[in-house]
């Protein structure tokens, strides 16, 4: 009870620092790590698919990120999140104040931290989303359309039909969400400095909180993992279609 009164009253201050008001009935404010964080990526665009899928639902969506003004620039130009509803700060403070999982810290930096966590090791979720990566997943829908074109470097290029003939479409083939992953990830290499603000916050994971018209937490999702942004990985965003009727 005292976990919660605290991040009640640093989540108030949280809308008021940040001018996180919005119209609607329901609020959905997201703490990210770093913007170059895979989960950051991942998690940004399904909101996004969220948001153009949705638009009747009555729920204002905001996040917040570690990173630079040129960095969310970049961000939200490749995730399509509305630039305005993203904000950046320099640190992890507010995810302290929220008691967000810094993640693993074994006290030898960042790198040898995240790859502690990308190896499993309390990170269980992480080996299992890296699998279905590969394997594919029957409960979860499909990414790539037909007519996607998809190209590593200019050095690999093929359309998303690939995927459906191979495997069928209508959900996620295998393969499929690896390749998506690894478009990201090139994408984070590409503009390193711009995402990465510090490699200190490599590890550092990310929390969902929904509002009620009266700014009462109504659900929340603290991650612990690498590739667990929420707590249904099929389908991220399915949380906000349940509890915003």
């Amino acid at each position: 009870m005292l976990h919660n009164n605290i991040q009640n009253i640093n989540l108030d201050k949280l809308i008021k620092d940040f001018n996180l008001t919005g119209s609607k009935k329901y609020k959905l404010i997201v703490l990210l790590g770093l913007l170059g964080d895979f989960d950051s990526f991942e998690y940004a665009i399904n909101l996004k698919k969220f948001i153009n899928n949705n638009q009747n639902k009555n729920i204002d969506i905001f996040a917040i990120a570690i990173g630079t003004k040129i960095g969310k620039e970049k961000f939200c130009k490749y995730t399509g999140f509305p630039n305005n509803n993203l904000k950046v700060v320099s640190d992890n403070k507010i995810h302290q104040d929220l008691m967000v999982s810094k993640g693993v810290d074994i006290g030898l930096g960042g790198w040898i931290n995240i790859l502690v966590m990308l190896s499993g090791i309390n990170s269980l979720k992480t080996i299992r989303e890296v699998v279905r990566g590969y394997t594919g997943d029957r409960n979860s829908k499909q990414i790539f359309s037909d007519d996607d074109q998809i190209n590593f470097l200019n050095l690999i290029k093929f359309s998303g039909v690939f995927f459906k003939y191979s495997c069928g479409d209508g959900y996620l083939r295998p393969f499929e969400l690896a390749t998506y992953r690894l478009n990201n990830m090139l994408e984070i290499i590409k503009h390193w400095n711009d995402y990465i603000l510090d490699i200190e916050y490599l590890p550092q994971r990310g929390a969902s909180f929904l509002l009620d018209d009266k700014d009462k937490i109504i659900y929340s999702y603290f991650s612990n993992a690498v590739l667990g942004y929420s707590s249904k990985m099929e389908d991220p965003t399915n949380f906000l279609i349940e509890k915003c009727k």
